[in-house]
């Protein structure tokens, strides 16, 4: 009987996955406001168009700005997708260091169709054809996951799958369609937190702690993050994308206010996961080896090893936060902004609040992690040992 259970367990997780992939799937298409239509926006298409030739080019290496050109080319292109798919046009390519696209003969590129109607559009260059690349970058990191780390790897690779998929086809969707981003960040962090830790390692006291206080940690972060902000006065509106955002929460019910809270939870998400689930193992172990110890001793044991995990994961978030406002923040340093207007400023207190608030979740996890596992491990251990005892005395 009992070595049924774990088959009938898998059974259930892969019908139960297979439900939320559907479930999302019918999510994202059901009927939704059209932000496109309403604002004008519907009469340009991104296409691929490949380059037959370069009729004329002058072209003038720009070698202190990155080895970038300044100039144009006139280049023959056949459009390859699209509602004028098939058509060939001679299109004027400027080239400068914000558009610095080279093209050559046989290269796809992304083309611009601005239609004025059906009979009246311009096409321009956009951008190179970055998809494959982007693409190959998804299998080499999904191919060294398997390589490395085997079964587990691969198991990760459906993890992230899970995750990119939720974000994609109910988390987006959620918030365009009014839903709260609070509540839409929480149900995202809830649904993937569950299924990568139950995907890894299966259902074992440390995936229970570990899911547990993972949410707990994140749903603090979430909440400190709210009330530094009313504090502090900021709110989605106080983001560097507001303008276009505000027309489309205008036209589609997108609650703006609390989108910097949902983005700071979903943040947060990653180093809490790894310091749940680091935790939890090292209780685990810890109480494999020596199942005599003590709660409060186990609660040691895993407290001791998230303090040496807390400053890294801290680190971690801040680093992000860094490379991802590194342009923003060397405008600022080279325009010597006053330290009481830099302290102030309405970017640079989302990114303190984002941070801090991410970093405070990450601590406040360590104890609540090593206190769920300290009581749920070693009430499985005794579990099993009772499960165990029939069997050899019938035999």
């Amino acid at each position: 009987m009992f070595a049924s259970a774990p088959k009938t367990r898998v059974i259930l997780f892969a019908v139960v996955l297979l439900l939320l992939f559907v479930a999302m799937f019918l999510f994202s298409r059901a009927p939704e406001p059209k932000y496109n239509e309403k604002s004008g926006t519907g009469g340009r298409q991104y296409v691929k168009a490949k380059v037959l030739r370069v009729l004329k080019e002058e072209l003038e290496k720009d070698s202190g700005r990155g080895n970038t050109y300044q100039g144009y080319q006139d280049i023959e292109v056949r459009i390859l997708s699209g509602e004028h798919k098939g058509e060939v046009h001679t299109v004027t390519n400027n080239v400068s260091v914000y558009l610095n696209v080279i093209a050559k003969p046989g290269q796809t590129l992304i083309a611009n169709i601005d239609s004025a109607g059906k009979d009246f559009y311009l096409v321009t260059v956009y951008s190179y054809y970055r998809a494959p690349i982007l693409l190959a970058m998804f299998l080499i990191f999904f191919g060294l996951l398997w390589w490395v780390g085997g079964k587990k790897g691969l198991k990760s690779v459906l993890g992230i799958l899970f995750t990119l998929a939720c974000i994609v086809y109910l988390f987006i969707p959620m918030l365009y369609r009014g839903y709260s981003p609070l509540l839409a960040s929480l149900l995202i962090v809830v649904l993937t937190t569950c299924v990568t830790l139950l995907l890894l390692n299966g259902w074992t006291p440390k995936s229970l702690a570990a899911i547990l206080g993972t949410i707990s940690g994140v749903a603090l972060s979430g909440i400190l993050a709210y009330a530094f902000g009313q504090w502090a006065h900021i709110t989605g509106y106080n983001t560097a994308e507001v303008e276009v955002l505000v027309v489309v929460a205008d036209q589609t019910g997108l609650q703006l206010g609390g989108m910097l809270f949902a983005g700071i939870m979903l943040s947060s998400l990653g180093a809490i996961i790894d310091v749940g689930i680091s935790i939890a193992a090292a209780v685990q172990e810890v109480y494999e080896t020596n199942p005599n110890l003590s709660r409060r001793e186990l609660y040691r044991s895993g407290i001791n090893v998230g303090r040496d995990m807390m400053g890294t994961m801290a680190n971690t978030l801040i680093l992000a936060l860094t490379g991802t406002t590194l342009a923003s923040l060397m405008i600022l340093y080279a325009v010597k902004v006053p330290f009481s207007q830099l302290t102030n400023m309405n970017m640079m207190t989302v990114e303190i609040v984002q941070g801090l608030t991410g970093c405070i979740g990450v601590v406040l996890t360590v104890p609540i992690v090593a206190f769920i596992s300290a009581r749920v491990i070693p009430e499985s251990g005794k579990n099993l040992v009772l499960a165990a005892e029939p069997e050899s005395k019938s035999a």
